[in-house]
């Protein structure tokens, strides 16, 4: 076996340098004029925005957040909401000028110093008020949240735009979050792979007819919907190299979520659904589309519901994908369709492209040629936004 075949990854110079700074050296071989856009960088909330903006007769059930040793936390009491694994994560970030929201201006000198001129950037430890238990104050953190965020994208002027929250367990709310954040100027929005339990405390199921009017109400707002892997934790404790073994598992969430948007009927109730899958990279879309066509042609006779298109229908006019570096992703694309997969940087994350961004877009040129690589770095998430 040649060294070629033996690794997927490239062997040197690809992995997050310590003391990271931005690398841009020149011409990355893309058509002249293409500014680069990361489909999928993250923020750290830095500033105490709900306990600041709560109305007065909440303040005391406002969530705090405070940075301790390396890492911006979110909870109460002193006592973080986050798992301790992510916050070990979290700790681990080089000192990036902007990898908190407290320094907009910073953040996006940083960015261009490794030739990234826009970005579509994800909230890091608000993960952890998906299942706060009194879901009139995670509504409120979400709408408060929505327009701290959007106060930012104002400010860049373009460079910078956040994604949002919104409601996503009854229909009036979600209607509501969803007209408000629009109205803010946000594109998209992040929704759980795991939605939690109802009132009644069932577990939601995105696909079940009670959820058609939150999804009535995603479809007519007319923004696509943005999932994003960081919900999956270990199943059973680890004792070795506990947060790498969680990673591998972590990176692989969606074929769950994929199955009850194409198999479980909720593109076919709503066809103007546009979807994202962040940070999961691209290569797993070939195998979970061959999968789907398999057991689709197997069980077709035992559904409950039709489904009212080939398996390939809901890829190529229904989502998109990003990736950072994934060279089976790139080797894939054939199967995949350029169109549909969005570059990535993950600033300022660990497994971030920062400081060899180059060395990544490099790998998509090499791939499909300028053309197709300026969509992948730059046109697909415009497109997918709606710009």
């Amino acid at each position: 076996m040649s060294s070629q075949s033996s690794t997927l990854y490239p062997p040197e110079g690809f992995g997050p340098p310590k003391e990271r700074h931005g690398h841009a050296a020149g011409s990355l071989g893309l058509p002249r004029g293409t500014e680069v856009f990361s489909a999928d960088n993250h923020i750290s909330l830095a500033e105490d925005i709900f306990y600041d903006r709560f109305p007065e007769r909440l303040k005391d059930q406002a969530p705090r957040v405070w940075y301790e040793d390396g890492a911006y936390e979110l909870g109460m009491g002193g006592k973080s909401f986050l798992p301790g694994e992510f916050s070990h994560v979290l700790m681990q970030y080089d000192p990036l000028t902007g990898a908190g929201s407290d320094n907009l201006e910073g953040r996006l000198q940083e960015l261009r110093s490794d030739g990234i001129v826009r970005e579509l950037a994800f909230p890091n430890a608000l993960l952890a008020l998906f299942h706060y238990p009194d879901k009139e104050i995670r509504e409120l953190c979400f709408r408060i949240y929505n327009q701290y965020i959007a106060e930012l994208q104002a400010r860049s002027a373009g460079s910078f735009y956040g994604v949002g929250l919104i409601n996503w367990w009854d229909a009036e709310g979600a209607r509501r979050t969803l007209e408000e954040m629009k109205g803010l100027g946000l594109k998209t929005f992040l929704l759980p792979l795991s939605p939690g339990q109802d009132d009644e405390g069932r577990p939601i199921d995105y696909s079940s007819t009670a959820m058609i009017p939150v999804w009535d109400a995603i479809e007519e707002a007319g923004l696509p919907v943005s999932h994003h892997i960081g919900e999956t934790g270990l199943k059973a404790p680890c004792e070795v190299n506990a947060i790498a073994v969680g990673m591998v598992a972590n990176v692989a969430p969606y074929r769950e979520m994929f199955g009850r948007y194409v198999l479980g009927g909720i593109i076919d109730r709503h066809p103007g659904l546009r979807v994202g899958w962040f940070e999961g990279g691209v290569n797993w879309i070939p195998s979970a589309l061959q999968d789907a066509e398999h057991l689709l042609a197997s069980y077709r006779h035992m559904l409950d519901r039709p489904v009212e298109h080939e398996v390939r229908h809901y890829w190529d006019h229904h989502m998109y994908a990003s990736f950072m570096v994934d060279p089976l992703g790139l080797r894939l694309l054939d199967l995949i369709g350029a169109e549909r997969v969005m570059w990535s940087a993950d600033y300022p994350h660990n497994e971030s492209t920062f400081g060899y961004s180059e060395k990544s877009i490099a790998l998509v040129v090499d791939a499909v040629g300028p053309e197709k690589a300026a969509r992948i770095v730059s046109g697909n998430v415009m497109e997918y936004l709606g710009l």
